[in-house]
């Protein structure tokens, strides 16, 4: 028998995701190594993950990284299979019967939750959720918004955080020629919001958004930013890390946030504040909720470990909406390894471990192998090492007993799985644009998956009853 990643025999990779981490990895496996064969997996029918779920409709240049990954999916070695659920459809057992090895870029599709009372009242919900909803994503499009009282706080001082608060804080005109959901700028457009609040638990040099993000908050056209001169004061620990040589970012965003404060809180209809130093430590509410206790803190420990240390002095903020954004975490799947404390698949290098011992043929790459940090190309050198890892094992990987994609076609087939190819994909993207070009927007996505499958089964089609939103908000 051939050697495995020989022209006889070829490495086979089962990818589970496709994201950014996704594509960097088959693009790392194509550079690295001939003779490979990879095939993608996708729980939806679309490709790319947050690049077209998670990035702002009105940073569409962002989205424009999708060519790199439509390049790496034009090689012939490549196949997607869009609309599979593995665990559901077939099992990471079942894959590894194809493949040699099995390299996870899943993401961290669940939000950390504040563990905090009344967490869980109407009114509270995750940045994820309003993210996707906005983005038009299928698990999300359904959810509902209740943007009928005047005031939004959001937990969190990473770009996500920064990303809710811009699209509260925009008008309908801003946001019409993006490819935000028709429903959801329908939503914005009644919006009452009109004091929207970003509070983080340590101080603006510990902030996670960067300049041009916080810098697009002062360009709005009904909108002012707010900062207070208070909350911009620096403890020695902290002013250590805004003058250390490796801070590129902390600098710039003070630099932006002192200008706010020059500018003073403005006339326009909506205010934008950014609040330091408080944790929320529970919300409150009758049938909804209504308000938002805040502790103070104080930072405690090293510069660059500085921690948020309560001091047990608390103000309550009226609150008719909160989002949280305080960070992801993976979720488990049958017969791979997970640990529950930080939410990953436990990995060294991105080999898998099971009780500190790699699992071979299991890898990971993204943030379920590191955690969510970074921004889209961060995720590169991530799967580029993780590939190393792969074809440093490749000599030893016991091979898989049945080299044969078009078995796996098959096998979900006989479950009665539809799945989406890349020539689909294509298709529906050009649907989407076509959709657009009438309301003078990149794409007008489909929402749902059974409108993609009927889009490709049967042709243009006009919107269908799926396609309308089932909640209105009021």
């Amino acid at each position: 028998m051939s050697s495995i990643g020989s022209t006889e025999r070829p490495l086979r990779v089962a990818v589970v995701g496709s994201g950014p981490s996704a594509f960097y990895a088959v693009e790392a496996l194509y550079k690295n190594t001939e003779h490979v064969r990879v095939d993608m997996f996708e729980r939806l029918p679309t490709p790319f993950g947050l690049v077209r779920g998670g990035v702002a409709p009105d940073h569409h240049k962002i989205k424009s990284v999708t060519r790199v990954y439509e390049r790496i999916a034009s090689d012939p070695r490549f196949a997607y299979f869009g609309n599979v659920t593995i665990g559901r459809d077939i099992t990471v057992s079942e894959l590894r019967g194809f493949y040699d090895a099995v390299l996870f870029a899943c993401g961290a599709e669940s939000d950390r939750r504040l563990g905090i009372p009344g967490e869980d009242l109407p009114g509270s919900h995750t940045a994820t959720a309003f993210v996707g909803w906005y983005n038009g994503h299928p698990d999300y499009r359904d959810q509902h918004f209740d943007l009928s009282g005047e005031t939004a706080v959001i937990v969190g001082q990473g770009n996500v955080a920064v990303d809710v608060c811009r699209i509260l804080a925009k008008t309908p005109d801003e946001l019409r020629e993006t490819d935000i959901a028709d429903y959801a700028l329908d939503a914005l457009a009644e919006s009452r919001i009109r004091d929207i609040y970003m509070v983080g638990r340590r101080g603006p040099v510990q902030a996670k958004f960067t300049q041009p993000e916080l810098r697009e908050m002062g360009e709005l056209a009904e909108c002012d930013p707010v900062v207070y001169p208070a909350e911009l004061e620096i403890d020695p620990r902290s002013q250590a890390e805004l003058e250390a040589p490796s801070n590129k970012t902390s600098a710039k965003n003070l630099a932006v946030l002192e200008g706010f404060v020059e500018r003073g809180s403005g006339s326009k209809r909506k205010r934008f504040h950014i609040l330091f130093l408080r944790s929320p430590v529970e919300l409150k509410g009758a049938e909804r909720l209504q308000s938002v206790v805040l502790e103070r803190n104080r930072l405690e420990g090293q510069p660059f470990a500085l921690k948020a240390t309560g001091t047990g002095l608390t103000e309550e903020l009226h609150c008719d909406i909160f989002f949280r954004s305080v960070g992801y975490r993976g979720t488990p799947l049958p017969d791979v390894p997970f640990d529950e404390h930080w939410g990953v698949f436990p990995n060294e290098k991105g080999r898998i471990l099971d009780n500190h011992t790699p699992v071979p043929g299991l890898y990971a790459a993204g943030w379920i192998k590191r955690g969510p940090s970074g921004i889209i190309g961060t995720n590169k050198p991530d799967s580029v090492e993780t590939v190393k890892s792969l074809l440093e094992d490749m000599p030893d990987l016991p091979p898989c007993p049945r080299p044969d994609s078009e078995a796996v076609a098959q096998l979900l087939a006989s479950r009665g799985v539809r799945v989406v190819t890349f020539d689909d994909w294509h298709r529906l993207d050009q649907l989407e644009i076509e959709r657009g070009k009438p309301k003078g927007k990149p794409r007008d996505k489909f929402t749902t998956a059974e409108a993609m499958l009927a889009a490709l089964d049967e042709g243009p089609v006009p919107v269908s009853p799926c396609e309308e939103p089932t909640h209105a908000v009021p």
